[in-house]
């Protein structure tokens, strides 16, 4: 009630101010204007209860729990609705604003290859973290999805390094795009490769700190907590399980944080971590920390938390073991945010976290016959 009454103090109309001046010309007694004051409060009392609170336009939700299946659950303006799914096609209730309205997928999701060869032309960006907009306009902008955001690319690799959860307002408009192109790009003989970040790690284990508030409303009306919104009874959470945390196209090595030399130093291989990410991303915390390797693979130096690249910690001699470690020329990340794609150590890693959380701009990195290119917000190119 205080919050609120500090609300509508904050908030009264001009009327009240204009009858303040005039008060204050005929210069009132004092009794006069506390009698003014009392009423003016009476007044504020009775405006208060018509106030509603901004409301919020969210969903769908797809539960994979029993008698869930076929139903989406929206929420339009703050009320929990749902509508039947027939055959495949999810439909908004009629005062849902824009929000997605997918055609869910027929397969189950399978694990897919995490090392490609002879790939053609590659994208890569990094750290959406729930900016719909600002990913929508870049990827515009390169013609990698077309005005009806609908793949463009070809037979193109397109790849996100993780972090599409958290601080933004637009996280599952972001989530419900990909999955609707990961399946167009398939079918035109490219690839999406949807890469784990530490922000989709601590959703999946219930680190909530950075979740934007408009989801809470959502949560409360589903009944749910937010991380069951996307747990693995699903649609989007079991799509999510499948993906990859690092895959190897070419001569590129991509993954959300970086490769520590600790890496290199226990022999690990990119097939067996991804395994071990998929099997482990439920798992506690604590549990993590128990476990010699998963402490590793999880945590500081770990390929979704390692930023060594950009503390001066290492030389590049110890760059050109991890590179020469793995075949491969670069290495692409994430997680440390720039305010463009930049190369380091001549180019051997590249940084393409752009600062897309910040809701204002972004860059792209699109790789073709080995030349390494910037993608701009309005769809200029410049060479790395």
């Amino acid at each position: 009630m205080h919050a609120l009454f500090r609300h509508v103090l904050g908030h009264t109309t001009p009327q009240p101010q204009n009858i303040s001046s005039l008060i204050l010309k005929k210069r009132l007694t004092s009794a006069q204007a506390t009698l003014f004051t009392l009423l003016s409060l009476f007044s504020v009392g009775a405006f208060s209860t018509e106030l509603t609170p901004s409301s919020v336009t969210d969903g769908p939700y797809v539960f994979l729990d029993q008698g869930n299946q076929n139903t989406a659950y929206w929420i339009c303006q703050s009320q929990l609705k749902q509508t039947p799914i027939a055959n495949n096609q999810l439909a908004r209730p009629n005062d849902c604003g824009n929000l997605p309205q997918p055609k869910r997928h027929t397969d189950a999701p399978k694990v897919e290859a995490d090392t490609y060869t002879h790939a053609g032309k590659i994208v890569a960006l990094s750290d959406v973290h729930g900016q719909f907009d600002v990913m929508i306009n870049l990827l515009k902008a390169h013609q990698i999805i077309d005005e009806n955001n609908h793949w463009a690319f070809g037979d193109g690799h397109m790849v996100m390094t993780g972090d599409m959860f958290d601080r933004g307002h637009q996280v599952n408009e972001v989530l419900w795009f990909l999955y609707e192109l990961d399946k167009q790009a398939q079918a035109a003989g490219g690839r999406l490769h949807l890469l784990m970040g530490n922000h989709e790690q601590m959703v999946f284990r219930g680190d909530l700190r950075y979740v934007n508030e408009r989801y809470q409303t959502s949560a409360e009306l589903l009944n749910r907590s937010y991380d069951a919104l996307y747990n693995k009874d699903t649609e989007i959470g079991h799509w999510l399980r499948s993906k990859n945390t690092l895959v190897k196209i070419n001569n590129l090595l991509f993954m959300h944080g970086g490769i520590s030399p600790e890496w290199v130093e226990r022999k690990l291989n990119i097939s067996d971590a991804n395994q071990l990410f998929r099997q482990h991303l439920d798992d506690k915390k604590e549990d993590l920390k128990q476990n010699d390797l998963l402490n590793f693979l999880f945590f500081t130096n770990g390929p979704t938390w390692y930023r060594g690249y950009f503390k001066d910690a290492l030389a590049e001699p110890e760059i050109d073991r991890i590179l020469n470690y793995f075949k491969v020329d670069h290495i692409i990340v994430g997680h440390t945010s720039q305010e463009r794609v930049l190369g380091l150590y001549h180019n051997k890693i590249i940084a393409i976290d752009s600062s897309i959380k910040d809701g204002q701009s972004g860059e792209l990195l699109l790789i073709d016959d080995n030349k390494l290119t910037r993608g701009l917000y309005k769809g200029e190119q410049v060479a790395l």
